[in-house]
């Protein structure tokens, strides 16, 4: 507690009024003087008391409570820090600035922690916004010095020079160590799209950072060579020989639609501070062109217009159909000349152009001499090599005319038996169906125990399963849906013509349009319908796994953080093959997740962090700041540490060996006397003795 005296009035006539009275009485007096009138001077006085009376003066006396003297220790731990020996330095420099802070009076230390935010955007190490929300709780004019820890990676300078101004000292204590140097990769062009199965290009530069004593930032001049890896899902790692200092193209080509994450590493270089800026990924969104279906149906029927009606609503697939009106034993003596058929043309379709289509669908084909054999040898070689095939099955099928007993048969998953099986039933999933991403969670089934609430088919053909995944059955639980992957490409048979019930709304109906659409996808190799599948998604600061097979058995998922931590998990799946397990991440970049046969990435914040672009402490960037509120930058690698002291307001705030803070003399009222210096009574007594002074006078 102290006390501080200081003068106050309270005028009873305004202020203006005072000094026209003021101005009147002392030109009188003065008039009086000039005249030597008899009682000027106790008339003088007499005016004078009455002016300081209507002022009416008071004596202020002020209890004060001194208040601290507050100092922000700001300790930034953003990834970058997280360099060997950052880590050590910064717990050193905190408990050694603590220790200091405790030899001084009067002092209140508050300690703001510089984190990283995994889902900001890349905007690297903002020490602006904390700044000012630490700022905004202290009181004004307690402000007395800012001490950062950091590696003077900052990348908000001027908004922080805004908030400090001139009021406080920022004192830097810069981590790191003389000399450093560093490897890093760094994209400088990438496509955010790709047509699936054309070559793109990436443009990548690997760069040598050079360091020394006064922090340059510059890479060293080009020259020698780097050996690059590009790693994409389901593709094995292809290497390059890239040139130091220069941009080079890498190319790469996307074998499926939908999000793909590309992952660029540079061997180690050199000097190296850190791996993770070795690093880089790619965000590639694959897209399709127009899809090419080529559906032929062996005979007109009733379940025709719903494939041809299913395929042509998509706006994405061509589709080419052709129906075998007119076979070549047909003979009614129609003269060629009056036929309005169109020839079938199968070299053009079977041999020219085969390979461009993605799908070929046969619905209720039979050899009736349309397609020799030659051309059917070419649809199994196709798909072999990677195309897709969907055979929808009618009752001739299971006859000598079936496509079972040409070359395709040795693609087909389903033999048949012979047997036209004619009843009503229900199709049903089996338990491998209630796992696999075709059939799992159609709409109206919940599990293989329960009937679905489908509506019935009127025929089956029997089919005995060779190979291949049967996902749906029917009577006599005899196989209704195979999926089957032959070679490179797929194989789906359906061993019944009767969907298009469904789609008619026949008893009900039922998810026609939603399975075949998986089917057709699932053919096509769409990521979203693989039955082995690993995904992992990061969403705030939570990973998020799943796994999804066809095999009920736990797995082993190893997770690998981007400075190279590795997490070791089981998960377990349920009745329908789903493992699911979430995993908290702390470390903005690329994540990856293997359980030994399908690995994945997931990235925490942006792709290629700015956090991670230069790794090397940096003595430029905070210069400006640190010159202009009259602070130091200090490294902590040198041997002994400047001590802090208290200075007064327009003394040096550093020197050669010690850090400054300013001691602000802060306080708060906490009580106010007022005393009168002219009472009433006092006040009367010298008037009187002013009238009568002037009265003796004036008498003589």
């Amino acid at each position: 507690m102290s006390d501080a005296l200081s003068l106050s009035f309270s005028p009873l006539l305004p202020w203006p009024w005072l000094l026209i009275l003021g101005a009147l009485s002392l030109g009188v007096t003065a008039l009086c003087l000039l005249r030597q009138v008899r009682g000027s001077l106790p008339r003088t006085l007499f005016a004078l008391l009455l002016l300081i009376a209507l002022a009416n003066p008071s004596l202020i006396a002020e209890q004060r409570e001194g208040l601290p003297n507050v100092v922000l220790m700001i300790l930034d731990e953003t990834p970058s820090q997280q360099v060997a020996p950052r880590p050590d330095q910064l717990q050193e420099a905190e408990a050694y600035l603590q220790a200091q802070f405790d030899t001084l009076p009067n002092l209140e230390v508050r300690t703001l922690r510089l984190e990283s935010d995994l889902g900001q955007d890349n905007d690297g190490t903002r020490l602006a916004p904390a700044l000012r929300r630490a700022l905004g709780e202290v009181p004004q004019g307690q402000l007395a010095g800012v001490f950062l820890v950091s590696d003077g990676r900052i990348h908000d300078v001027d908004a922080v020079q805004g908030l400090l101004g001139e009021e406080a000292p920022l004192q830097v204590l810069l981590t790191g160590q003389r000399g450093e140097g560093d490897r890093r990769i760094t994209i400088t062009q990438a496509p955010a799209y790709s047509l699936v199965d054309q070559e793109q290009k990436i443009t990548l530069r690997v760069d040598d950072l050079s360091g020394d004593e006064a922090g340059q930032t510059a890479a060293m001049p080009p020259g020698g060579q780097a050996l690059v890896h590009l790693r994409q899902a389901g593709m094995p790692p292809r290497s390059f020989l890239v040139p130091l200092g220069k941009e080079s193209d890498v190319s790469f080509t996307l074998d499926r639609r939908g999000r793909s994450i590309l992952e660029i590493e540079v061997d180690p270089g050199p000097d190296e501070l850190s791996l993770i800026n070795n690093r880089a990924a790619v965000e590639v969104q694959g897209v399709r062109e127009r899809l090419r279906v080529l559906l032929v149906s062996g005979e007109p029927h009733a379940g025709e217009r719903a494939w041809r009606n299913l395929l042509k609503s998509d706006p994405s697939i061509d589709l080419v159909h052709f129906t075998i009106l007119r076979p070549p034993e047909k003979q009614d003596g129609t003269p060629i000349r009056e036929l309005s058929l169109i020839a079938f043309p199968t070299r053009e379709l079977f041999e020219v152009k085969l390979k461009e289509f993605d799908l070929i669908i046969f619905d209720r084909y039979q050899r009736r001499g349309v397609l020799p054999q030659l051309y059917l040898a070419n649809v199994a070689q196709y798909v072999e090599e990677g195309g897709a095939l969907l055979e929808a099955v009618g009752p001739a099928f299971a006859t000598p005319l079936s496509l079972y007993r040409t070359p395709l048969g040795a693609v087909l998953p389903g033999e048949p038996s012979g047997r036209i099986l004619q009843q009503r039933f229900t199709p049903r999933l089996t338990a491998t169906g209630l796992r696999h991403p075709v059939t799992t969670g159609l709409p109206g089934v919940a599990s293989a125990q329960e009937v679905p609430t489908w509506g019935d088919w009127l025929r089956q053909i029997d089919l005995d399963s060779r190979r291949g995944e049967v996902v749906m059955s029917g009577i006599e639980q005899k196989p209704l849906l195979i999926l089957d992957r032959v070679g490179s490409g797929r194989v789906a048979q359906l061993a019944s013509d009767h969907i298009w019930l469904w789609a008619r709304g026949y008893d009900g109906g039922g998810p026609q349009r939603e399975l075949t659409r998986r089917i057709a996808h699932w053919l096509m190799k769409e990521p979203e319908l693989e039955e082995e599948d690993l995904r992992a998604k990061i969403e705030g600061a939570t990973l998020s796994i799943e796994r999804r097979s066809l095999t009920v058995a736990a797995r082993r998922i190893q997770v690998v953080a981007p400075d190279g931590t590795e997490t070791s998990l089981v998960i377990e799946p349920d009745e329908k093959g789903a493992m699911q397990v979430e995993l908290p991440v702390s470390q903005p970049g690329l994540y990856r997740v293997n359980d030994g046969a399908l690995q994945v990435l997931a990235t925490a914040g942006p792709l290629n962090p700015l956090e991670y672009r230069d790794l090397r402490r940096d003595q430029r960037t905070l210069a400006p700041l640190i010159a202009a509120t009259g602070g130091r930058e200090t490294t902590l690698d040198q041997a002994d540490w400047p001590n802090v002291r208290m200075v007064s307001p327009g003394r040096d705030r550093s020197g050669r060996d010690w850090l400054g803070i300013v001691d602000r003399a802060a306080f708060r009222v906490t009580g106010i006397d007022r005393t009168p210096l002219l009472p009433g009574l006092l006040l009367l007594l010298l008037s009187i003795s002013a009238l009568a002074w002037a009265w003796q006078r004036e008498g003589r």
